[in-house]
């Protein structure tokens, strides 16, 4: 029975391109998933978009001197031609800018308010005098006053993880004029967070035992330590306008309407697809799941603050699982946009092929821990594992047969133990690579492939068919189709994670359609059946690049 699977992936501000930690940790592990399912047969959606309301963007566009709309458009842009080219295949990938957008989360807005979670209260703000104007949180940096890192934001503690209040920041300082601000009262419309701290705790301790025990744990403790109501509208002129009379000056704030936008996403997929009532099928109905893959630094706001809107709203989907990841570190120092210290994926894709990086990241995926990215262990993951194990079982079997048995499929005759053996290995491959896909763990489904890979390298070099071939062709046959019909096997559970060259090799096997439309099976290739012209599926590369990759790094 198929199903019906909700991809919601992570919004990226729209101010600086993406780096080989957001991809890691969590567009490529969404898309992972998604072409799983989708190969599965299962009714996918996934969506994401630029977030174009946040403060990191204003900050930007003001560094810059331009408008926040020019500088959404310019990166928004740059989203769209990365997804394309690494293979990140959102069924719409949007912005918060849209007008749909605004439409439902001012829906949402209405319906919290409605039911009684929204109430406006008197906020003390921190006010630059000196710039004249209030301070929406990211403008605020401070000591945390639970950890003391001294360059927490005003809504949240990078180093700690915990939601902050910027009043509650020790040493506050602006980071427009960099003086000290002074605190002015200002009214704002408050989320009751406090009134469904039960239900959210009841909703975490109930049927989560395939969640991951850090989101799990990290997101009960919080509840534990208490629930405090939190403004959802800040004094700003960028942003959802707050659908109430005497608030137009002020704007919904961002950590609640960006959250609106998978749901607003879904809304406007069924629009774009002819049926405007298509999104239910991922939002009302009780056999859907929902998967938000993001990074341990929005943990809170997609197990706490997002459920909590939707318990209010009633009537729609709670997150089925929320399999956070933790960060992916740059040569042992935290990636960091300000100090040039990241792989930029569009800079990579200049020079290198989209598989390799999907393949290395994924690899060291931080599902449990972080995890850390170097120039010399990608050059050895791809010269290694992608040319030397995986690349080299296909080309050398491929262009044995294409030498010996005219580009067609041998026919192996009576099948022997070992080759029977093998096929039953790659048929248990497909099992668990699915189950582990399945449940989200994905490095290990990626571990289990390369097993199946060495296996049949040693089957291929124990059984040699360059040397049977002149004393027992009938044994070259039965070997090289054995291995042709492994690597159809891995040639399926690999193009979740290397879309580009499995679905090259797809056509090397002489197969029609996709691989996603050949669906997750072992099918025996038939003897006889004309292959394609092969061509190996990976470039060696020189050592050099590690010295002049590294070269690049904080220049």
């Amino acid at each position: 029975m198929s199903e019906t699977i909700l991809v919601a992936v992570a919004w990226p501000y729209a101010n600086g391109p993406i780096h080989h930690g957001q991809l890691g940790g969590a567009y490529l592990p969404a898309d992972i998933f998604a072409r799983y399912h989708r190969t599965k047969g299962n009714r996918v959606l996934m969506v994401s978009g630029s977030d174009a309301h946040g403060t990191p963007v204003t900050v930007r566009a003001e560094n810059e001197n331009r408008t926040p709309g020019e500088v959404v458009e310019e990166y928004h842009t740059g989203f769209l031609e990365t997804w394309q080219r690494i293979g990140i295949s959102f069924d719409l990938f949007t912005s918060t800018a849209t007008a749909n957008h605004a439409t439902v989360s001012q829906g949402i807005f209405r319906s919290l308010l409605n039911a009684g979670y929204l109430y406006t209260a008197a906020q003390t703000l921190h006010f630059d005098a000196e710039a004249q104007r209030f301070l929406p949180d990211r403008y605020v940096e401070g000591a945390c006053p639970h950890c003391g890192y001294d360059k927490a934001r005003g809504d949240q503690c990078d180093d700690c993880g915990r939601q902050l209040n910027a009043a509650d920041l020790i040493a506050p300082r602006s980071k427009i004029s960099g003086t000290t601000p002074v605190l002015r009262e200002s009214e704002h419309y408050f989320l009751k967070l406090s009134a469904l701290s039960d239900q959210l705790e009841e909703w975490l301790g109930h049927d989560k035992e395939h969640w991951r025990k850090h989101v799990l744990n990290f997101s009960l403790g919080m509840i534990r330590e208490g629930l405090h109501d939190r403004p959802i509208t800040r004094d700003i002129d960028w942003g959802v306008p707050v659908p109430v009379d005497g608030f137009t000056q002020k704007r919904i704030y961002v950590w609640f309407e960006a959250v609106i936008g998978y749901l607003s996403a879904a809304k406007e997929w069924a629009q774009r697809s002819g049926d405007p009532d298509g999104w239910r099928d991922f939002w009302q109905n009780p056999d859907a799941k929902s998967y938000y893959f993001i990074g341990k630094d929005n943990v809170p706001f997609h197990t706490i603050v997002w459920p909590a809107m939707l318990m209010g709203v009633g009537g729609l989907a709670l997150p089925y699982d929320v399999p956070a990841n933790q960060y992916i570190t740059m040569s042992g120092s935290k990636a960091s946009t300000s100090q040039n210290w990241a792989v930029w994926v569009l800079d990579y894709l200049s020079r290198y092929d989209p598989d390799p990086l999907r393949y290395a990241l994924a690899s060291q995926m931080p599902e449990t821990s972080d995890s850390d990215f170097s120039w010399s262990e990608f050059l050895r993951r791809n010269n290694d594992e992608l040319v030397g194990t995986w690349g080299n079982l296909v080309n050398r079997v491929l262009t044995f047969t294409a030498r010996h048995f005219d580009g067609k499929v041998p026919d192996p005759g009576p099948l022997d133990e070992e080759a029977r053996r093998l096929l039953d290995a790659t048929q248990s491959a497909l099992d668990s690579v699915d189950a582990s896909l399945h449940a989200v763990h994905l490095r290990q489904g990626l571990q289990t492939a390369f097993g199946l890979a060495q296996e049949a390298n040693r089957y291929l070099d124990a059984t040699a068919p360059w040397r049977t071939i002149a004393s027992d062709r009938q044994a070259a046959a039965r070997s090289l189709y054995t291995a042709l019909n492994v690597i159809a096997g891995l040639r399926t559970v690999l193009y979740p994670y290397l879309p580009f060259t499995c679905t090259v090799l797809h056509g090397y096997l002489g197969a029609q359609g996709t691989v996603e439309e050949a669906g997750w099976r072992l099918a025996a290739l038939t003897p006889g059946a004309k292959l394609g012209d092969p061509q190996p599926l990976f470039r060696k590369l020189d050592p050099s690049i590690i010295e002049e990759e590294e070269a690049r790094l904080g220049a």
